[in-house]
């Protein structure tokens, strides 16, 4: 794991980031030229070396409920490519049509025993489906995405 002084001088690296020390000893950057409403980039670098990096519109990794990329463990170059996708996320001009900033509306997910479960967006909410049974309600894509990863599911790709 990187120390809290390597992950610095890697936040600090990224001129278009501003530092805002916050409580506790830990340190926030922000993407002032943000076009969406988000300009936190990287959230509470903390003194043990803990930092997360806002992923909201950044798809392939997994996140908490806020949207956020727990780094703690990567090495520099997978931060700096999180840093990256996050930075371009932001610059893009937001979508109005996308709901959860996900395009599909219905997805297959599978596991190494080949069994699939079908992740469905129905009104405002994404329901899980075990064939016709459901197995789960879910506020957002994210939560859902990550109960699915968490009981070892992939998303399919076709």
């Amino acid at each position: 794991m990187l120390t809290f002084e390597e992950k610095l001088a890697i936040f600090e690296s990224y001129p278009e980031l501003t530092r805002n020390d916050v409580s506790l000893g830990r340190i926030n950057f922000h993407f002032e030229e943000s076009k969406r409403d988000k300009s936190i980039v990287v959230y509470h670098l903390h003194p043990n070396g803990n930092a997360f990096i806002f992923g909201g519109f950044v798809k392939g990794y997994k996140k908490n409920n806020k949207g956020m990329i727990n780094v703690r463990e990567f090495p520099e170059e997978d931060i700096r490519l999180v840093i990256e996708k996050s930075i371009r996320s932001l610059s893009e001009e937001p979508q109005e049509e996308l709901a959860d900033f996900e395009p599909h509306v219905e997805e297959t997910w599978g596991n190494q025993n080949l069994q699939t479960l079908t992740l469905v967006k129905e009104e405002d909410m994404w329901s899980v489906y075990a064939g016709k049974n459901l197995d789960g309600i879910f506020t957002t894509y994210n939560e859902a995405a990550s109960y699915l990863e968490e009981e070892g599911f992939t998303k399919k790709r076709y």
